[in-house]
């Protein structure tokens, strides 16, 4: 998506915002050898190729780059490499870099770049943030929650922001968001929160909920998930499940050999203990790895009422990771408690 089209986009804005901007020379550089190139290094690729471009003193440049979203429509990939130019070349320009990445992100989100001004202008950069979250425009307030997670990914890592407190004023502003883009940010804040400060974490949303809001219910969900995953007590009380309640009556395997690029199918039977949530996940477990995934909640009305799931996980390859063959678990976690396991094999397809 970061082509020969998403480049002449940017360069038609840049030059009908500053007339002797070299648009020709600018496309031949931007877009010589990109095809061999991975998206992180497209983006860098075209973005060195603008600063030679626009051989202008920053703030003058930043000038540019605001007016140009006015004369062509941008989007993520033709505006992503402009975010990046001002990620690396306006750190002595707080207000002019910040004043940009705000005009670019409701096209093409900022939450990468703005993550070198949060690092070295931390309290000033906060402020400006603590601004836009009060923007009328949805794009900027998301900008507000999502630049400064704790742990953004394919973000560098901003370490004071690991820490809970700096950043609780934006989430207790935008959680009752009327745009669900926003909240779901807000969510993945604290849920980013929860992998370090798991206290603070459900402190936090044990707060939210106690102030009430129409969003509360479906926002602590979502923010809550990981812990979930790991079955945190704190976490599965707070969405009024008892921890450990429930027991596995039966689970069966429909193959105990299963290709890669396969399906394991199985099906278990669930009986609850005592009325409430059951909150279940699956795990498969190889030496050096247990990966866990949402199986489903049900709700007991009464204790010992059974529930019984049919479910399959695929051993389809992904780039992110590899599926050797060889020996596998499958666990069925009851309300954070390993309840069955059965062992199957992954094979050579």
């Amino acid at each position: 998506m970061i082509n020969a089209e998403s480049v002449a986009a940017l360069a038609d804005g840049l030059a009908r915002s500053w007339s002797p901007f070299p648009r020709v020379p600018f496309v031949s550089a931007a877009t010589a050898g990109l095809g061999e190139l991975e998206l992180k290094d497209r983006v860098r690729h075209v973005s060195s190729a603008l600063h030679e471009a626009l051989a202008l003193p920053f703030p003058r440049a930043a000038e540019i780059l605001r007016e140009s979203v006015h004369r062509v429509r941008l989007d993520l990939w033709s505006g992503w490499p402009a975010t990046d130019y001002v990620a690396g070349h306006g750190l002595d320009h707080l207000d002019e870099a910040m004043a940009t990445l705000a005009a670019l992100t409701p096209y093409s989100t900022a939450e990468f770049a703005v993550r070198p001004y949060l690092d070295r202008h931390r309290d000033d950069a906060l402020k400006i943030m603590y601004g836009w979250a009060e923007s009328a425009d949805e794009h900027l307030r998301r900008l507000a929650s999502e630049g400064s997670r704790p742990r953004l990914p394919w973000g560098s890592r901003v370490r004071w922001l690991m820490e809970p407190g700096p950043t609780l004023p934006i989430l207790d502003l935008l959680r009752e968001d009327p745009s669900e883009y926003v909240r779901r940010s807000v969510a993945n804040h604290v849920n980013d929160l929860s992998k370090d400060h798991p206290d603070a974490a459900l402190g936090l949303l044990g707060r939210w909920r106690a102030e009430g809001g129409s969003h509360v219910e479906k926002v602590l969900r979502h923010a809550v998930r990981g812990l979930l995953r790991a079955g945190h007590p704190g976490a599965l009380h707070l969405v009024g499940a008892t921890p450990g309640s429930g027991s596995v009556d039966a689970l069966v395997l429909e193959s105990e050999q299963v290709a890669v690029g396969g399906l394991l199918r199985f099906t278990v039977t669930l009986a609850a203990r005592s009325p409430g949530p059951l909150v279940l996940k699956y795990a498969v477990r190889r030496d050096g790895s247990r990966r866990i995934f949402h199986l489903g909640e049900r709700t007991a009305t009464d204790s010992g009422q059974t529930f019984t799931m049919t479910r399959s996980h695929s051993f389809r390859p992904v780039t992110t990771r590899s599926e050797p063959p060889g020996p596998r678990l499958l666990e069925i976690v009851v309300n954070g408690v390993v309840r069955a396991s059965v062992p199957f094999t992954l094979i050579e397809s």
